[in-house]
């Protein structure tokens, strides 16, 4: 049955790499794969002798004991978990994507575009890497990724040049949201999980996630895409006099998310979702329309077309929310039968160790940088969920910030390997194949760029 599980990820996540050889949105087979294989462990339930326990980060003991009414109640209890789980990033997405559109309304994103004096197609590059890198850090690199892309689709109007940026934007955001404890969801889970604190994983991964940047982007200032000067559009004035206002309240808002969890301890939507009603009200404001979004009387509804909250939520990629929502779901069954966690502790039996020793126990570093490489390839979540059910060092131990990095960069390597890459996918449409063939490589040097610099700096200091 597990084998049957696995069959029917490998033939949906085909289709969604092939999605423009078959000609279907790559919603269709990620929402299906999600369904049907929940479906079969509802009804292969009593066949499985392996049960994940997320919270406990370890398998279920005695499982295959429980009668069938028990492993039913487990299996929705487990489903209704990582629904709550997934939905946590879609509704945080779903915020942060609205709070860029309501920016965008007021055609906000022209203040920082009127920064850009330059039209070097290699000072550009080098613009956007560090703004990614240093944003992802502060607002996570997915809503980083959004923000820079929306300010890039103002600057470079050809789609062509515009995808190449894209790409090196993913790359550096992955990167500077690995050295921030709330900069990647993984580096989140380990730092909610007391695995690392954030003075020392900064220490630790600053260096090597700034090369992890840095080789990318100086390799690509040498491609061809990136010589030259970029066609400038004669400027347009302003759509409105509050752009600048809502640019800095909206960015604002955003960076005010983790300073609400940080205070509150309440997950980083709740957060956002108050953000986005301040931004919102502000927006309703400005706009001189009175705040109908709700109503449903025919004079509200009329004026709610030319509210700015309403005019940014028919805007939102939900095709992008609903692929997220699919392909989390469907790794989340393959977690749940701890498929994910015997994998990782088969890899950390069946590697050669040639790693240091820590707290007592050698650990392969080819086991962890190959968690980075399933990153990609899977989903970086369930993989360094698995892994803190499989390791038990202490706190801040080394293994811990070299898990963080190697799971946090290693999705750069595939377009859906990471949150950031999914939605630049969404916003630029690139082609999994074209990213594979021309940033794929890039960021695989970059990831082992920045891992030998970890090594280094962990045999020197």
């Amino acid at each position: 049955m597990e084998t049957l599980l696995i069959v029917i990820f490998v033939i949906g996540y085909l289709a969604i790499t092939l999605e423009h050889n078959l000609k279907i949105d790559k919603l269709i087979p990620a929402l299906a794969m999600m369904a049907i294989m929940w479906a079969i462990m509802a009804f292969g339930i009593d066949g499985f002798s392996n049960w994940f326990d997320s919270g406990e980060h370890a398998l279920l003991e005695n499982f295959g004991a429980f009668d069938h009414d028990q492993k039913l109640h487990l299996l929705e209890e487990t489903l209704l978990h990582h629904l709550g789980k997934t939905s946590e990033i879609l509704v945080f997405l779903l915020g942060a994507m609205t709070i860029v559109e309501i920016i965008d309304y007021f055609d906000g994103f022209t203040t920082i575009k009127s920064f850009v004096k330059t039209r070097s197609k290699k000072k550009i590059l080098w613009i956007f890497s560090f703004l990614a890198f240093i944003l992802s850090a502060i607002i996570d690199n997915l809503t980083a990724t959004i923000v820079l892309i929306s300010i890039l689709q103002k600057i470079v109007k050809d789609r062509e040049v515009r995808l190449w940026y894209a790409g090196l934007i993913v790359i550096a955001a992955n990167a500077g949201g690995a050295w921030s404890p709330i900069g990647d969801v993984t580096t989140t889970m380990l730092w909610i999980g007391n695995k690392v604190s954030t003075a020392m994983l900064i220490e630790h991964l600053l260096v090597p996630s700034l090369v992890c940047m840095l080789v990318p982007s100086f390799i690509a200032s040498f491609l061809p895409a990136f010589k030259g000067e970029i066609d400038v559009e004669d400027e347009e004035g302003a759509k409105s006099k509050y752009g600048p206002i809502m640019l800095y309240l909206g960015l604002g808002a955003i960076v005010f998310v983790p300073v609400f969890k940080t205070v509150t301890h309440l997950p980083p939507y709740v957060g956002m979702m108050l953000s986005l009603a301040v931004v919102a009200t502000f927006a309703e404001i400005y706009s001189n329309r009175k705040i109908a979004i709700s109503s449903l009387d025919q004079d509200s509804d009329a004026s709610s077309h030319h509210s700015p909250v309403h005019s940014a939520l028919t805007k939102i990629e939900l095709p992008s929310i609903l692929f997220f929502l699919g392909i989390l779901m469907a790794v989340a069954a393959l977690e749940s039968l701890g498929l994910l966690f015997n994998f990782a502790e088969g890899l950390k039996q069946g590697m050669p160790l040639m790693g240091t020793e820590m707290a007592g126990t050698r650990v392969s570093d080819l086991v962890i940088l190959l968690l980075g490489v399933g990153s990609a390839v899977i989903d970086n979540v369930p993989l360094v969920a698995a892994s803190l059910g499989m390791f038990s060092e202490p706190m801040d131990d080394q293994l811990w910030h070299f898990i963080a990095y190697s799971a946090g960069t290693g999705g750069s390597m595939l377009i859906i390997g990471s949150a950031a890459g999914v939605v630049a996918m969404g916003m630029e449409k690139i082609d999994f194949f074209w990213y594979l063939k021309k940033i794929g490589w890039l960021a695989l040097i970059g990831f082992l760029a920045g891992a030998i610099c970890y090594m280094l700096m962990r045999y020197l200091f």
